[in-house]
């Protein structure tokens, strides 16, 4: 096996055709000279300009392992267990929901999620935050690309304008009033956030005073009780976006804030938000992430309910809209190399001005920027071009009413469907679960308890095999998407090879991979039934 991964792997890298110098925004298919298609991502765009901070330390083990390039002299994909592991956990994140007076009264029960880098640095982003002003909680993948500008701002902004949307009057009232007064304003999420996940800090305050116009525009409509959740979640979605392309064209205080809002707009993120509130689930998405819900039926068995679409050129419905949009004229040549305009591969997606904005709008901003080659911003047009707008923000949302049955949801940026269809994520997961139960220990305490007598608990627990076990099921995930072989199986040969691989091949093997998985308070939601 050790021959097979790694020789295969250089070969096939080195005997491809490699594109060099700086390329397009977006991916593109290349065949090699064995008509295999790999996608390529021709950007190498950084985040942060000069003198801010820089996500290129935010997974430095992750990194420390890897070769930098394939013309190394010494190229090894050797890796021991433990560093394996070092690797995949790196960017884990738990939380378990508090009990109050004994009880939870959450339909969520617990979030564990990951991050696995194959961008550097990674284009994925995540969030996950409890709303304090209104009810429920909100999960969101944003996978970047061009660059993780784009992601970067949705994950920090997205979640904010979904929870000013569900605001009373008399809420969005009260801030407003706070923030007149130059007095303290409510807290509005609670986030859950891993120690490494950075945020744009020189440019918070512009963000929040774009989202108060926000407010003050839903403030102006005078309508009460106010949107739906569905039509709050659309709502937020385009008027994120709308904001997004307006910073870019309004004056910035400064150089640094002028060139932040120049990376986010021209680049991009699709984004897949899921808010639960009981046994209340919406899911909005917009790209190619995806959602779906892990079922226990009761015959044991396990099903999958997807609960997004892929908004790409294998998708009908979006061949249909696009072609609605525009004229007949252009049937042929929307969707080239099944990329939009033969660039793009999601449909809809964040910023991504170039495939908004008219020739001139475009050719205006970026004539009077600075140096927007540094930033790996690049003038281009693709053929084709007539009648922008191509591309929305606008997402779908699919509502579902939480069941007993339904265990848990994955939501996920699609390196991992790329590696893993619905059904196999869902019987790992349900895999995992079984296994963690089977593997715990039911034991009663002794009272009274001593050291002795935990020793012999811990003992116990390792000896049923706990530790070898990924606590963390994004973890189990990742590590089945980039390691399983042809039997589903783990190989560790070919897991070590995936990890190792170098910058600049990583990317035809392995996408950013980010995942979510929020487990489901059955009790609560039986609770719930039987209440009502």
């Amino acid at each position: 096996m050790s021959r097979t991964v790694s020789s295969w792997i250089l070969s096939s890298a080195r005997n491809s055709i490699v594109l060099q110098g700086k390329g397009r925004l977006y991916s593109i298919h290349i065949p090699n000279r064995n008509k295999i298609k790999w996608k390529l991502v021709l950007s190498k765009t950084h985040l942060y300009p000069a003198g801010s901070c820089s996500l290129d330390n935010t997974f430095s083990l992750k990194k420390a392992f890897r070769h930098t390039s394939t013309e190394e002299e010494h190229f090894s994909f050797q890796l021991s267990p433990s560093q394996i592991n070092d690797v995949l956990r790196a960017g884990e994140l738990s939380h378990k929901i508090l009990y109050l007076n004994g009880k939870n009264a959450n339909s969520v029960l617990r979030f564990e999620s990951n991050q696995l880098a194959s961008n550097t640095p990674i284009e994925d982003r995540r969030s996950a935050a409890t709303c304090l002003q209104t009810k429920g909680m909100m999960f969101g993948v944003f996978d970047g690309h061009a660059g993780s500008a784009c992601a970067q701002a949705v994950s920090e902004r997205l979640l904010h304008y979904i929870a000013v949307s569900l605001m009373s009057r008399q809420t969005l009232e009260e801030i407003e009033l706070a923030v007149e007064c130059m007095k303290p304003v409510l807290p509005i999420l609670q986030w859950h956030k891993h120690p490494n996940d950075v945020e744009y800090r020189e440019i918070t305050s512009q963000y929040f005073e774009n989202l108060r116009v926000y407010w003050q525009h839903l403030l102006d409509l005078d309508t009460e009780p106010g949107f739906s959740l569905e039509e709050a979640m659309i709502c937020a979605f385009k008027r994120l976006d709308s904001d997004i392309s307006l910073e870019v064209q309004a004056p910035q205080e400064n150089e640094l804030m002028r060139n932040i809002a120049l990376q986010v707009a021209f680049s991009g993120a699709t984004a897949c938000v899921a808010h639960i509130d009981g046994v209340h689930l919406h899911v909005a998405n917009t790209g190619d992430c995806r959602a779906v819900l892990g079922v226990h039926e009761e015959d044991g068995t396990w099903s999958t309910l997807p609960l997004t679409r892929d908004h790409n050129a294998f998708d009908e419905f979006e061949i249909r809209r696009l072609k609605r949009e525009h004229p007949r004229s252009e049937e042929k040549t929307l969707f080239v190399n099944d990329r939009l305009l033969g660039i793009l591969m999601p449909s809809r997606a964040f910023g991504d001005v170039q495939l908004k904005w008219s020739k001139e709008l475009q050719h205006s901003i970026l004539e009077n920027s600075c140096d927007v080659e540094a930033l790996n911003i690049y003038q281009y047009v693709p053929p084709n071009y007539h009648t922008p707008p191509y591309l929305t923000a606008e997402p779908e949302v699919t509502y579902h009413k939480l069941r007993s049955k339904d265990k848990f949801l994955v939501i996920a940026s699609d390196g991992l469907w790329e590696m893993l269809s619905n059904e196999k994520v869902v019987n790992l997961v349900a895999g995992h679960l079984t296994e963690l139960n089977v593997q715990k220990p039911q034991l009663a305490f002794e009272k009274p308890v001593n050291l002795g007598y935990m020793h012999s608990l811990l003992l116990q627990r390792k000896n049923r095999g706990i530790a070898s076990l990924d606590q963390n099921i994004a973890t189990h995930l990742i590590r089945h998407a980039i390691g399983s072989n042809e039997y589903g199986e783990v190989d560790q040969e070919k897991l070590a090879a995936m990890l190792t691989l170098p910058e600049d091949l990583a990317r035809m093997y392995r996408d950013d991979i980010t995942v979510t998985v929020v487990y489901f308070n059955s009790e609560t939601i039986e609770n719930y039934y039987r209440n009502n």
